[in-house]
């Protein structure tokens, strides 16, 4: 897709995430976006400049006042640098045609008091329903765009879909994998590595784990008993190459979440190998994986036991095709390129036009709020003096 006139040469601010470079070295699957979206404009002719973590790596300008990313020296207060991210960003609003916010709801506060051009959000998902009230809140100020369809909130107007895309190229194919399962990403209960653990025992398989630990707990309860060395193994954290050649030698991997899925970076980076998904029938991923051509999706850990041994005779080329064909950094891009035009054409603040983004706002700034019974502000400062 060419750039459309109307963007050729827009100065577009890209505030990523910080918590680990962009790109990451290992995990950080929003640093991996935000450095595929960066490159991807950049080589579109679009003048990008991405705020992210001073060690960061990219074909766009950098601009950053954290020296490296937040999970990378525990002395840098998050709150604190969280917040300066932002304000950096904000500061310097004059110098963009449009602000790409690709680091959560909080933005979402300054676009509500500040004069900023057009603001295009990436929702990548509401870790709880609590945070909904900014996307409502802003939703006057701000543009949405989502990285499923599944992921939509009805409350919201979206401009588009932009599914996470990749560099293929990136990724090594491998027809003929090894024997065993694999589980990659964060230890948390919602993506499941218990099951997974579960599965490759009833299945009969070798599981190999590559995360980190989020929720200490949870590991030490739930996967630590498990590890034996050998039939489950638990890998540690894994850098680029090493997650490359782990995905690529399996024989599918496991992907089967207890509650939906946003996207999942690690479901495309594994087809991109060849290595099919075996997921759970929820969220986004009956949006990535084909049924029974690219993977598997099961309602259930019995479900998913069954379909182990149909793993081996899915066509790995298939798994690949899918990623080339849906989920590259040149669909990502042509996606955000068609969300600036349109955001760029509406203007900033999108006009009141009684969409679903404007009664949201209104529904939320509207109600009774906690400070409406303030007392009046007092006459004078200075109480009078009692005459003698």
């Amino acid at each position: 897709m060419d750039v459309p006139s109307a963007l050729s040469g827009l100065r577009v601010a890209l505030l990523g995430p910080i918590a680990w470079p962009t790109p990451p070295l290992g995990y950080g699957p929003w640093e991996q976006i935000a450095a595929n979206l960066a490159n991807g404009l950049s080589a579109r002719g679009l003048d990008v400049t991405l705020f992210a973590s001073g060690n960061s790596r990219t074909a766009a300008r950098l601009c950053s006042v954290v020296p490296v990313g937040l999970n990378e020296d525990p002395a840098l207060d998050a709150d604190v640098y969280g917040a300066l991210h932002i304000a950096n960003c904000f500061r310097r609003r004059r110098a963009f045609d449009l602000i790409h916010n690709s680091f959560d709801w909080k933005p979402l506060t300054y676009a509500l008091t500040t004069d900023a051009p057009p603001l295009v959000t990436t929702i990548h998902g509401f870790s709880s329903p609590q945070i909904l009230a900014a996307y409502y809140a802003a939703a006057e100020r701000s543009f949405y765009c989502s990285i499923s369809d599944s992921d939509r909130d009805p409350g919201l107007d979206y401009l588009v879909t932009a599914y996470n895309g990749i560099d293929p190229k990136e990724f090594t194919f491998v027809e003929r994998p090894g024997e065993y399962l694999v589980f990659l990403g964060r230890f948390h209960p919602e993506k499941g590595a218990h099951l997974a653990i579960e599965i490759a025992k009833r299945a009969g398989v070798r599981l190999l784990i590559a995360a980190i630990p989020q929720d200490a707990t949870y590991f030490e309860e739930c996967v630590a008993p498990h590890l034996d060395g050998d039939r489950v193994q638990y890998l540690g954290a894994v850098e680029r190459a090493e997650r490359d050649a782990l995905l690529g030698g399996a024989l599918a991997l496991v992907h089967m979440t207890t509650r939906p899925e946003r996207f999942g970076l690690t479901m495309v980076e594994a087809m991109a190998c060849g290595t099919p998904v075996l997921g759970a029938r929820m969220g986004s991923i009956p949006e990535i994986v084909v049924d029974g051509v690219t993977g598997f999706l099961c309602d259930d850990v019995p479900e998913a036991v069954t379909r182990v041994p149909r793993l081996a005779a899915l066509d790995r080329r298939a798994c690949r095709t899918r990623v080339t064909s849906r989920f590259t950094i040149e669909h990502m891009v042509d996606a955000y390129l068609d969300a600036y035009e349109r955001a760029l054409e509406l203007g900033s603040p999108p006009p009141p036009d009684g969409a679903k983004r404007a009664s949201r706002a209104h529904d939320f700034w509207d109600r009774p709020m906690a400070f409406t019974d303030i007392p009046p502000k007092p006459s004078t400062l200075v109480a009078s003096v009692p005459s003698a």
